[in-house]
């Protein structure tokens, strides 16, 4: 399916405010496995509010990071800056237009949870040509599938399924469609396309994640505004009621207004450029 670059216009506030984190060990697991030293570039393609830009940053001597939207942008800019991270060039494209950019050839490339909205093939050939010999692209994700599960908090978990449900209800059944269909035809793993393109293959490995991650009633429903299929612009004039009715049913799920989030282990998907 077509990427939208409007798919997630006016999500990038809720997106900083209510999307998990990915391990506390993120950075220290792809400077171990790539070897860094604080040098090079990191291009983070799909950056939104610059999640593994900040996480990743102080890895590497400069960072450029692309989005299609200008909200994921501007807010990303914005979190850099009161985090003192000056060294960062923002810039609006789509991932099939980094051919056009001009860019240095980056070290490291990086998509966190944004290459499955790509020509998958074509934009990780297009890495392959863009990265310094040796560099690598990284595919960030949240994994629970296969995963061991830990033991929680004790608070009941985010009711996913019963949000998707709600925003349903309100959206009707071709979001239901979309979600079902979304990735019809395309490769299951992202190792299936990898091994497709020049790099000829790839490994991965996982970063422990937060088995303690508690959100309260605003962060779930800062999550559910954060994703492009419940969008707060789709729900026009009845946003305030479907908020409404999301905060009514997550009263039911936990009258305590607390929430355990286990989002898994983040996965990194590593493919490398011959050095």
């Amino acid at each position: 399916m077509p990427f939208d670059p409007r798919a997630f216009e006016g999500t990038a506030e809720y997106y900083a405010a209510g999307r998990p984190p990915y391990s506390a060990e993120l950075a220290d697991t792809v400077a171990r496995e790539l070897g860094l030293d604080g040098r090079g570039q990191l291009l983070d393609v799909g950056c939104g509010p610059g999640v593994l830009v900040l996480a990743l940053a102080r890895l590497f001597d400069r960072v450029v990071a692309v989005d299609p939207e200008p909200g994921m942008l501007e807010v990303g800019r914005r979190r850099c800056e009161a985090a003192g991270i000056a060294e960062v060039r923002w810039i609006r494209a789509v991932a099939e237009e980094l051919p056009a950019l001009e860019l240095d050839p980056p070290r490291v490339v990086t998509f966190g949870q944004s290459f499955h909205r790509v020509r998958r093939q074509e934009v990780a050939e297009a890495v392959f040509d863009l990265l310094e010999p040796g560099g690598s692209l990284v595919l960030v994700s949240p994994m629970v599938d296969g995963r061991p599960r830990p033991a929680g908090p004790g608070y009941p978990e985010v009711p996913h399924r019963a949000i998707r449900e709600l925003v349903i209800e309100y959206l009707g059944e071709p979001t239901r469609a979309y979600l079902e269909s979304w990735n019809v035809g395309l490769p299951d793993r992202f190792e299936d396309t990898l091994v497709a393109t020049r790099f000829g293959g790839s490994r991965t490995v996982y970063a422990p994640g937060r088995p303690d991650l508690v959100k309260d009633v605003d962060a779930v429903v800062a999550d559910c505004f954060s994703k492009s299929y419940s969008a707060p612009r789709l729900f026009g004039d009845r946003q305030d009621a479907f908020q409404r009715d999301l905060r009514a049913r997550l009263a039911e799920h936990s009258p305590t207004g607390r929430f355990w989030d286990w989002p898994g282990d983040t996965e990194l998907v590593i493919a490398t450029k011959p050095g």
